[in-house]
């Protein structure tokens, strides 16, 4: 697949309707952005016919959802769900320990079991999340520095969460990759429940098992995002956006349901659960999208387009176009549709940042900015993602971090 579903807030894929060349359908203005909560609180999300307007010129009368869409609001309201209940019980209960955690049974923990039982051979707990945090700081340098901002126990867990997330993302894109089968995966999937239930089968899922204990963090992502490995074994084209949408949230909007019950959403903010879920949605798909578009040289050579083919065929381009690799002015005119929506995207999750907590905000504003960068950086490669790797310099990064951290810091 384009990119890696191992960033946390940071995700995958995603593309939409090429907006020099607007349908006359009423679909025209669909997801353009995950959908905004149906109930509750604030809402982060812009009327998604303005966000259209801004794209296509051209407002539709009326928005539907498609059954991808349902599919994935429902994760979303079941995760902001557990959020909620946990909040309402250290309401009544007071905070105490694994504080805003859903109510459900609590598994034994690993490293307790085990040292009951005398079995130290993977070590003890502690290790095995100081051993989550030594894979971050190898693969997410800039992630891996702002977690320094929150509180151990937060730490720790988005290290484990990360952990999985890579190593699920390996699965289909690491050296192991062409051994793969269906059953790998449905064993992957059974160790995952297992972990869930108080049943490690390692150090890594030792962090993870912990990590779920103490977090109201739903099963569902974790799933879904071994679901996107499945689609990687098999599917190789995705005909429309619709499709392409849920194979976005599998493999990176998951990663953002999955860490903003760690994170945590800041006392006083005024947005509901669902927006703040939303908002990080939100980033999954931009980030992917970012992914598709940075990669599309790359995974034409592994015979692979990510891209809906009727928004290709809408820009007069055709699969032969992608694996030939010339750079024209049709190329150009689909791509900087394809840019001004990842945008969007990234618009409207920057928003979700500031209802975080307060500790939580610097990493995900630093990589959420980083990742946008590297859309300027297909423009000033004239749009040539088939032969040029668009890439944010070091300079670059090292000057964005300390305008996300000040930005951060006022919560805006």
């Amino acid at each position: 697949m384009a990119g890696s579903s191992a960033a946390v807030w940071p995700a995958h894929h995603a593309s939409c309707r090429p907006h020099h060349q607007p349908s006359s359908s009423s679909s025209q203005a669909r997801r353009l952005l995950p959908l905004p909560p149906r109930r509750g609180g604030a809402s982060l999300a812009m009327p998604r016919a303005t966000l259209a307007a801004a794209a296509t010129a051209t407002v539709a009368p009326a928005v539907v959802r498609t059954a991808s869409e349902e599919a994935v609001y429902e994760v979303v309201l079941r995760q902001a769900a557990l959020v909620r209940e946990g909040r309402g019980r250290v309401a009544r209960e007071g905070p105490g320990p694994g504080a805003g955690a859903a109510r459900r049974p609590r598994p034994r923990r690993w490293a307790e079991e085990k040292e009951e039982e005398g079995l130290r051979g993977w070590g003890l707990l502690g290790d095995a999340y100081d051993r989550c945090g030594e894979v971050c700081a190898e693969y997410a340098k800039t992630f891996y520095l702002g977690t320094q901002l929150m509180t151990p126990e937060r730490r720790k867990a988005v290290w484990a969460i990360y952990v999985w997330c890579r190593r699920t993302d390996e699965l289909v894109d690491g050296p192991n990759a062409n051994y793969i089968t269906p059953t790998a995966l449905d064993r992957w999937e059974k160790r995952l429940e297992d972990l869930f239930e108080g049943r490690p089968y390692d150090m890594y899922d030792a962090a993870l098992s912990d990590t779920v204990s103490k977090f109201p963090v739903d099963i569902q992502p974790f799933k879904d995002m071994i679901e996107g490995m499945r689609l990687d074994l098999w599917k190789s084209r995705y005909r429309t956006f619709d499709e392409l949408y849920l194979y976005c949230y599998y493999v990176a909007g998951t990663v953002g349901l999955m860490t903003v019950p760690v994170m945590g959403i800041a006392p006083d903010s005024k947005a509901s659960t669902e927006s703040v879920y939303n908002a990080a949605l939100a980033l999954g798909i931009a980030n992917q999208l970012t992914n598709i578009l940075r990669d599309v040289g790359e995974d034409a050579r592994r015979g692979r387009i990510y891209l809906p083919l009727d928004e290709l065929a809408q820009a007069g381009l055709t699969e032969d176009d992608i694996f030939r690799g010339k750079v024209t002015d049709k190329w150009r005119r689909f791509m900087k549709g394809q840019i001004q929506r990842a945008r969007l995207f990234f618009d409207e999750a920057e928003k979700g940042v500031a209802h975080l907590d307060s500790a939580s905000r610097w990493p995900v504003l630093a990589s959420l900015w980083l990742y946008r960068q590297i859309l300027d950086a297909i423009e000033a490669n004239d749009y040539n993602n088939f032969t040029k790797r668009a890439y944010v310099g070091k300079a670059k990064k090292l000057l964005s971090l300390p305008v996300a951290y000040a930005r951060a810091a006022v919560g805006s």
